[in-house]
């Protein structure tokens, strides 16, 4: 393999890891409009990411979006994540981490996200350990351009330390949720790639 395909091969890598943090993050801050359930509607069977182990939940997902319509999946996401009070699942980091919301979980990520030079937008009314937020988090330390933040040390470090230790329980969490169709292979999808990201960075260590 030349040297010029390998980087190719990299490059792509990174950008298809980008954009399944992206997509993930996406899914699980709001319920996806009618143009994002068509992309889903229409797109290949084959996972975005390569490695088989993606392969079986990202077909179930799609296969889901093909059998779901758009007011189907919005009120799944408003029972399981919505609601006035307690939600049926919780997407907050602090929940897992320390059995409640706002704890010093949440502290020591703001700490870490203003290491990063990162601010929540003003106009998001979640806290920043939604698993949305660290997901989009993810995504900026793969594709952003200042390299001395987005390196592969960051995102080690802050998926280490802020998605890998809660999220495969919330996906469980959500899997379990016997009103959980769409998001349950959302969840399936989404502790599949978490776990291939933990192996990746574990080669890296």
């Amino acid at each position: 393999m030349s040297t010029e395909l390998q980087r190719t091969t990299a490059l792509d890598e990174e950008v298809a890891r980008a954009e399944m943090y992206g997509l993930l993050a996406t899914l699980f801050y709001q319920p996806p409009n009618a143009e994002l359930i068509a992309q889903l509607q229409a797109a290949v069977t084959e996972a975005p990411e390569q490695g088989a182990f993606l392969e079986e939940p990202w077909r179930e997902l799609v296969a889901q979006a093909r059998n779901t319509t758009a007011t189907q999946i919005e009120q799944e996401y408003n029972a399981l994540f919505g609601g006035v009070g307690k939600p049926e699942v919780h997407l907050f980091g602090s929940h897992y981490l320390s059995g409640f919301l706002n704890e010093k979980p949440l502290v020591q990520l703001r700490d870490d996200l203003a290491a990063l030079g990162l601010t929540r937008n003003e106009q998001m009314p979640e806290t920043e350990d939604h698993v949305a937020y660290l997901l989009e988090v993810m995504r900026f330390l793969i594709a952003g351009d200042d390299v001395t933040v987005c390196n592969l040390t960051q995102q080690s470090q802050f998926f280490s330390r802020h998605l890998q230790p809660w999220a495969a329980q919330m996906c469980q969490t959500i899997i379990a949720h016997p009103r959980a169709g769409f998001y349950a292979r959302l969840a399936a999808l989404t502790e599949a790639f978490v776990g291939v990201e933990a192996q990746g960075f574990d080669l890296l260590g």
